[in-house]
């Protein structure tokens, strides 16, 4: 079940509710307010009894939350409490559409909701999961405060972005464009190259909280600036981890994972590569999301087994 607390931030007497982009007030919704006054759309899946663990998890560019809650539902049946919300920009959250000041702000928005839960979990190990963009936002939140996460699980992460892709050529026009129009909108994610499954790629794109306004100038030029910080992060990267890429993904380039690993000083850091497939690979066909689910339950049950063992009564 889909529980959430809402914020508890009041607003002056007599003003209007503040909205979502879909115009729902947020009063009526989970949410957060992040440093900067934006409100942000939280989802919370809970287990029924006592959870061994948190979870949080980040999505990729352009998405939301929302696409995580089959993964999320798997999840809390190793009775993992697992919460999310929309990052800036995204979804149901504030925000210009997939604009944002510097990267880092989805960092820092990341720490701010797993205070929040583990104020009412003290104790409880919490771990990261990440897809893409998501990814590379689970990698520096990490080593931004070493030894606080007991894992991660990256699935498709941006370290790399693909050089033969029609999107990397774009993201690298970003670079050049960008201090003259940073406005620009260089194009929509092509669905086509996310999945293998149609059914998957027909739901995305019909999927209203799915940004389709494309990807602009300045944004692009974040997500490059992402792809250097987690190349500086990669050598102070010791979280545990589980990394899942399809060989044939055309947006985050599969080398990055190999980087990554290799760059992993943690020795129970473990990569699968699924051949052929694309870049979501919780929504590919099914054999593929199937063992995809099978490695991150398996994973999980075992990290969350071994710290808490560590964690003290």
């Amino acid at each position: 079940m889909e529980t959430g607390l809402k914020d508890s931030s009041r607003m002056p007497e007599g003003s209007s509710p503040r909205r979502t982009p879909q115009n729902v007030p947020y009063q009526d919704l989970p949410h957060l307010v992040n440093p900067d006054g934006q409100y942000l759309f939280c989802r919370y899946w809970k287990p029924a009894g006592t959870p061994k663990a948190l979870v949080f998890v980040s999505h990729g560019a352009g998405e939301h939350c929302g696409r995580y809650a089959e993964l999320a539902q798997m999840l809390v049946g190793l009775d993992l409490l697992v919460f999310a919300h929309d990052h800036v920009g995204h979804g149901q959250s504030e925000g210009e559409r997939m604009v944002v000041s510097d990267f880092h702000v989805f960092v820092r928005d990341v720490l701010q909701h797993v205070d929040t839960v583990q104020k009412d979990h003290p104790g409880l190990p919490v771990f990261l999961l990440g897809h893409s963009m998501g990814g590379a936002i689970a990698i520096l939140t990490a080593v931004e405060r070493p030894g606080h996460f007991s894992g991660m699980v990256l699935i498709s992460p941006l370290v790399l972005t693909n050089p033969e892709s029609a999107t990397t050529f774009k993201v690298l026009a970003a670079r050049v464009l960008n201090l003259i129009l940073p406005n620009l909108s260089l194009g929509p994610i092509d669905s086509s190259v996310l999945s293998r499954n149609k059914t998957e790629v027909a739901l995305y794109d019909a999927d209203p909280l799915i940004c389709r306004a494309g990807l602009k100038v300045c944004f692009g030029t974040q997500l490059l600036n992402a792809v250097s910080r987690v190349e500086r992060a990669m050598p102070r990267l010791t979280a545990p981890l589980l990394l899942l890429q399809g060989s044939a993904d055309r947006l985050c380039d599969s080398r990055g994972a190999h980087l990554l690993q290799e760059q992993e000083q943690d020795t129970e850091g473990e990569r699968q590569i699924y051949e052929g497939a694309y870049h979501v690979l919780h929504k590919e066909l099914p054999e593929v999301t199937s063992s995809v689910f099978q490695e991150i339950s398996t994973w999980l049950s075992q990290r969350v087994g071994a710290a808490g063992a560590r964690c003290p009564p």
